[in-house]
C-alpha cells in the first residue's frame, strides 16, 4: 500500500480523527474559565482551582489508561471506548442550566447544573485518559524505530491536533460567549463524534497496529458472566463516579498525584535498575528526566487557558484588523501558528539529521522552556506601554503565543516521538502516559500560579483594570526569568545528556509488517 507524502496512510486516520476530538477538546477548554467565572461566578481562585483539577485529572488518568491499553484492551479498542465517553461529556457540558446569580451578597448556583457539569467532565477526563496514550502510541507504532521520519511524522500528526485546536478556538468559543455557552459546548460534542467516525471507519488502514496484545484473554468471563473486556469497561465507568467526586476536591486532586506521580517514578526507577540492560536503564532513566523538566514547560505554557485567557479578557484591545475578537477566539493563535510552522520544523529536523546538524532531544526540550519564558517577557515589556485604558497593545500577544508556539514545537512532538522510540516495548502506553502524568503535574502547579494571579471582581467583571494589569504584569515576569534560567540550564547540559540516549542502539519496540 504506497505512502501519502512519504508516509504510511495510517497517520493520516489518526491525523484527522485526533483532528476532530482535539476539536471537541479545546472547544471546551476556551471557553471553561469564562464558564466558571462569568456564568458560574466562581472568583478567579476558586475557577483557578477547578480548572488545575480538571486539567491535572485529564492527564493523570492516561496514567491508567495507557496501563490497561498496553495489557489487555490495545491502543485500536481504547481509542474507541475513550471515544465514546468524551462525546457524552461535550454534549452533556451543552446542558448548562440556569445561571448563577447574588442574593443578599451570596452566589446562589443551581445545583443540579454544577454538578452535570462536573459529571461532564468525569466523562471527559476518563474518555481522554484512554484515547489520548493510545491513539499517540498507535502513531509511534506506523514507523521502525530507526527511522527518520520518525520526529516527521510526530509533527504531522501534531498538526493534525491543532488544526481541530484553531477551529475549535474559532468556532466554539464565538459561539459560546456570543449566543450561549451551550452552543459552544454543544458544537465540540459533535466534533467528537466527527473524530469517533472517523477512526472507526479508517481503522483498517492501521494495518493491525494498536490490536489486543492477547484477544482471546479479553474473551475470556471473569465475574457474573461478563467478559474481561466488559468487566473493564464496567470499571471504567465506575471510575468516572470516582472522578466526578474528586474533581470537586482540590487538595484531593494534589494529594493523588503526590502519590500516584512518586510512586509511578520509583517503580520506573526500580524497572530501569532491575528488568533493564544497560542501553535501556539509561534511555529509560533519561525519558524521566526530561520528562520532569517538561513540567516547567507545560505549567508556564497552560497559563493560556487560565491567567492569560482572563488576562485578554480584562487587559487586551481585542481589536485586531479592524475586528474585536472574543477573548476566548486569541486562544486559536498558538494552533494558527503550529498549522503554519509544523511542516517547516518537520522539514527542518529532517534537513538537519541529513547534515548531522540536528539538536539531540535535551537540547530542543531547553529550547522550548526558553521560548516559553520569552513569550512572558515579551507580556512585560508590552505592558509596560499601555495608556490609560490599561489595555495592551494585542500585537504583544499575538507575538507571545508565537514564541510559545515555536517552543512547543520543539518539545511537545519530539517528547511524544522520545517515549515510543526509547521506551522499552513491553511498557510503551504506560511511559506515554507517564509523559502525561507529567502534564498532570503541570497543570496543578499552573493553577496554583493562575491562582496567584487572581484579580478582585464582581459579577464576574474585574473591579480595578490598572490593579489587574500589575498583578498580571508581575507574574509573568516571574515566569520569565524562571523559564529561561532553567532552558539554559539544560542547553549548557545537553551534550551531555544526549549520551543516554544510545542512538547508536536500535530500540526494540514491536512493529507492525506492512
Amino acid at each position: 500500500m504506497s505512502d501519502i507524502l512519504g508516509h504510511p496512510r495510517g497517520l493520516f486516520v489518526l491525523f484527522f480523527a485526533e483532528m476532530w476530538e482535539r476539536f471537541s477538546f479545546y472547544g471546551m477548554r476556551a471557553l471553561l474559565i469564562f464558564y466558571l467565572t462569568q456564568h458560574f461566578l466562581f472568583d478567579d481562585a476558586a475557577s483557578a482551582g477547578i480548572y488545575a483539577s480538571y486539567g491535572a485529572l485529564v492527564y493523570l488518568m492516561p496514567v491508567l489508561g495507557g496501563m490497561l491499553a498496553d495489557r489487555y484492551l490495545g491502543f485500536r479498542k481504547a481509542v474507541t471506548f475513550g471515544a465514546i465517553l468524551l462525546a457524552l461529556g461535550h454534549l452533556g457540558m451543552a446542558l448548562e442550566g440556569e445561571p448563577a446569580r447574588e442574593v443578599g451578597g451570596a452566589i446562589v448556583r443551581d445545583a443540579v447544573s454544577i454538578q452535570t457539569f462536573y459529571l461532564s467532565i468525569a466523562l471527559i477526563i476518563v474518555g481522554v485518559g484512554f484515547l489520548k496514550p493510545s491513539i499517540s502510541s498507535i502513531v509511534g507504532r506506523l514507523y521502525s524505530a530507526s527511522d527518520p521520519r520518525r520526529d516527521s511524522g510526530f509533527t504531522i500528526f501534531y498538526m493534525g491536533i491543532n488544526l481541530g485546536a484553531f477551529t475549535a478556538a474559532l468556532a466554539c468559543g464565538y459561539l459560546g460567549q456570543t449566543y450561549g455557552w451551550r452552543y459552544g459546548f454543544g458544537l465540540a460534542g459533535v466534533g467528537m463524534l466527527v473524530g469517533l467516525a472517523t477512526f472507526v471507519r479508517g481503522r483498517h488502514l492501521l494495518q493491525g497496529a494498536g490490536e489486543p496484545r492477547d484477544p482471546q484473554r479479553l474473551r475470556e468471563r471473569i465475574v457474573g458472566g461478563l467478559t474481561r473486556e466488559y468487566a473493564l469497561y464496567l470499571c471504567s465507568l465506575l471510575a468516572v463516579v470516582v472522578v466526578w467526586q474528586l474533581v470537586q476536591w482540590h487538595v484531593g486532586v494534589g494529594g493523588v498525584l503526590v502519590v500516584v506521580g512518586g510512586g509511578v517514578s520509583l517503580w520506573i526507577i526500580w524497572f530501569s535498575l532491575a528488568r533493564c540492560d544497560k542501553v535501556e536503564r539509561a534511555r529509560m532513566l533519561l525519558m524521566l528526566f526530561l520528562t520532569a523538566m517538561s513540567v516547567v514547560f507545560w505549567a508556564f505554557f497552560e497559563q493560556a487557558g487560565s491567567s492569560m485567557n482572563l488576562f485578554t479578557d480584562r487587559n487586551v484591545d481585542r481589536e485586531l484588523f479592524g475586528v474585536t475578537l472574543q477573548a476566548s477566539q486569541f486562544q486559536s493563535f498558538n494552533p494558527a501558528f503550529i498549522i503554519l510552522l509544523a511542516p517547516l520544523f518537520s522539514a527542518l529536523w529532517v534537513k538537519l539529521n541529513r547534515w548531522r546538524m540536528e539538536p539531540g532531544t535535551p537540547a530542543k526540550f531547553g529550547l522550548g522552556i526558553v521560548q516559553v519564558g520569552l513569550g512572558f517577557a515579551v507580556l512585560v515589556y508590552g505592558a509596560s506601554l499601555v495608556g490609560d485604558d490599561f489595555k495592551v497593545a494585542p500585537g504583544w500577544l499575538v507575538l507571545a503565543y508565537l514564541l510559545h508556539t515555536t517552543g512547543e514545537l520543539c518539545l511537545s512532538p519530539v517528547g511524544l516521538s522520545m517515549i515510543t522510540r526509547l521506551s522499552v516495548a513491553r511498557v510503551t502506553g504506560m511511559m506515554m502516559g507517564v509523559w502525561f502524568l507529567s502534564s498532570a503535574f503541570s497543570q496543578y502547579v499552573g493553577g496554583l500560579i493562575a491562582a496567584g494571579a487572581s484579580v478582585e471582581t464582581h459579577g464576574g467583571e474585574v473591579v480595578d483594570p490598572a490593579a489587574a494589569l500589575a498583578t498580571y504584569t508581575d507574574t509573568f515576569g516571574y515566569l520569565a526569568i524562571v523559564a529561561i534560567g532553567v532552558g539554559v540550564a539544560l542547553l549548557l547540559i545537553s551534550p551531555r545528556l544526549r549520551r543516554f540516549m544510545h542512538e547508536d542502539h536500535e530500540s526494540n519496540i514491536p512493529i507492525p509488517s506492512q
